[in-house]
Order: structure tokens, then C-alpha cells, then sequence
């Protein structure tokens, strides 16, 4: 496979740049658990190659593209420029801008989130997509929905909790306390229009580039409540408080935010109910007793 993909890689990126271009060495890029990544060194400089069996992920990198092309054409944060996507021979190919790391800017953290409160002022008319495509390797549904809390309940909780179901990893007790809570979310979810948002945005989905600005990259692009994304920022740690600090100077958020930091991360939670098990169950049902 190695050697096929780096005659492949020559061939796309010697079309895409006119220009004949060389592979000089290819190595994996640890931390995927759903791709395998690379970085290809070239006569043209580095690359990030991921791949896939077409037929096991439909369409992954189609939507990988999509999102990060929306992205780019609507925030001012670093986004890897996309090069090719597609199918080779049953493989998929996605072929990335590399993003060299460097040290971060003094102020990074309020530049973070002046930017991705910049980015969550691109609003819509409505919730959803144009396209589904992934939260990790999960299938994310984005039929377009003009009522935000409708949106919440049939394309982000609901498929994931008959998911759970189907796959045993959901008790009956849980599944009742969501279509309880479901009956209040017209009263806890906020009322404003539904913001572009990256959709999977944790410390491990953006890196520091080489002038100490943040890259953002793997996203889960909806136009969505927004408070979704800051909810996010928050699963595993949070980032540091000048993030949320930069963001407010820019698009406040509204009042009580920070309660319904782990109402939003009912989504992401259930994802992992569905992808790893163990404990994100029980941090559900801790989580559907704040609000019932």
C-alpha cells in the first residue's frame, strides 16, 4: 500500500501544483484512531496524507473537505488548505496542507477565542447542512430544521441514543430520563440564530502553528447552537480562561451559559457511549439529573 500511495501522491500533487513533484520519504503520524495519517515529505515540501477503505466510512473525506473548505472561507483562524480528496483503487485519500508546530504567541489563548466568537457570528436561517457527515467515525445527521431545540433532538441526541440501543449500550431508565428532558428543552436551550460552529472543537483538534496562531482541523461542521462548541472547550479540561475571556469581548454569551455547558455535552458523551462504553454512560445520567 505504502508504495502505491506515494506513486499516487506524486501523481495528484504533481497534477495540483503543475509541476513534477517527489515523494522523499513517508511516515506514519501517531494519535489516529480512525485514519491512518501520514506525513509525505516532498521535492514541494511536507504533506498530510490520510487514508480509509472507501467503503467503510462513506464519504469521510468528502465532508472533511466540505467542512474545512466552510471554515476557511468564513473565520479567520488557520485552516489546512485541502490539496485532493478522493478514490483510489477502494482507498480513500485526503491530502492535506502539513502544519508545522511552533511556540505560541503571548495572547494565544484570547486570539483563540476572538476568533472562534468571530466565526460563530456567520449565522443561518437555520440548523443543520447542506450534507451529513461524521463526529469522529459516527454518522452526524444535519437535516435543516428552522427550530433549533427540534434540531437538538432529532439529528444530535436521538440517532445516537437509538445507536446506544440497538448496540445494548443504553438502559431503559436512561432512554426515559432523555424523553424527559426532551420536554424541557424548550426552556433550558437559548433562543438565538444557529452559528457556524466547528462542531468537535477539544485540545485535540487544534494545534499552534509556526508564527504561535491556533490551527483548527478535523471538524464536525454544523450550523448549530453555538454554546455547542464553548461546551466542547469544556469536556476534557477546558482551555485556559483567556479563551472564554477573548471570545466574550467579541460575541457575548448569554446569561447562565456556563449551566448548559453540560446539557450540549449530552451529544458528545453519547458519542462515546456508542464508540468506547465505560463510564460515559454514568456521566449522562449524572448529567439528566441536574435538569430533571
Amino acid at each position: 500500500m505504502t508504495a502505491n500511495l506515494i506513486t499516487q501522491t506524486e501523481h495528484l500533487l504533481s497534477k495540483f501544483y503543475f509541476n513534477e513533484i517527489k515523494v522523499n520519504s513517508i511516515r506514519n503520524v501517531p494519535g489516529g484512531c480512525i485514519n491512518v495519517v501520514y506525513r509525505i515529505e516532498t521535492t514541494h515540501g511536507p504533506f498530510l496524507v490520510k487514508t480509509n477503505h472507501a467503503r467503510k466510512f462513506p464519504n469521510m473525506f468528502a465532508a472533511e473537505a466540505a467542512g474545512l473548505q466552510l471554515l476557511k472561507a468564513n473565520c479567520n483562524l488557520k485552516i489546512p488548505e485541502l490539496i485532493w480528496q478522493g478514490e483510489v483503487d477502494n482507498t480513500a485519500i485526503l491530502i492535506l496542507e502539513y502544519i508545522e508546530s511552533g511556540k505560541r504567541i503571548k495572547n494565544f489563548f484570547e486570539d483563540f477565542g476572538n476568533k472562534i466568537a468571530s466565526m460563530h457570528k456567520c449565522t443561518s436561517e437555520y440548523y443543520g447542512l447542506d450534507n451529513d457527515n461524521y463526529i469522529g467515525s459516527l454518522n452526524q445527521f444535519n437535516k435543516k430544521s428552522n427550530d433549533g431545540v427540534a434540531f437538538f433532538i432529532s439529528q444530535r441526541l436521538m440517532p445516537q441514543i437509538e445507536l446506544a440501543i440497538s448496540n445494548n449500550k443504553i438502559d431503559n431508565k436512561a432512554v426515559n430520563d432523555f424523553e424527559k428532558l426532551f420536554m424541557k428543552l424548550n426552556q433550558l436551550l437559548p433562543a438565538e440564530p444557529a452559528s457556524l460552529i466547528h462542531g468537535d472543537l477539544w485540545s485535540g483538534n487544534f494545534i499552534t502553528d509556526a508564527n504561535g496562531m491556533t490551527c483548527i482541523f478535523d471538524p464536525a461542521v454544523s450550523y448549530s447552537y453555538r454554546e455547542s462548541d464553548i461546551a466542547m472547550t469544556k469536556l476534557f479540561g477546558g482551555f485556559e480562561s483567556a479563551f472564554y475571556e477573548g471570545y466574550n469581548d467579541v460575541f457575548l454569551l448569554q446569561k447562565n451559559w456556563q449551566n448548559r455547558i453540560e446539557l450540549f455535552n449530552l451529544y458528545p458523551l453519547m458519542v462515546h457511549v456508542n464508540l468506547f462504553g465505560g463510564s460515559y454512560l454514568n456521566q449522562c445520567r449524572e448529567i439528566l439529573k441536574q435538569y430533571l
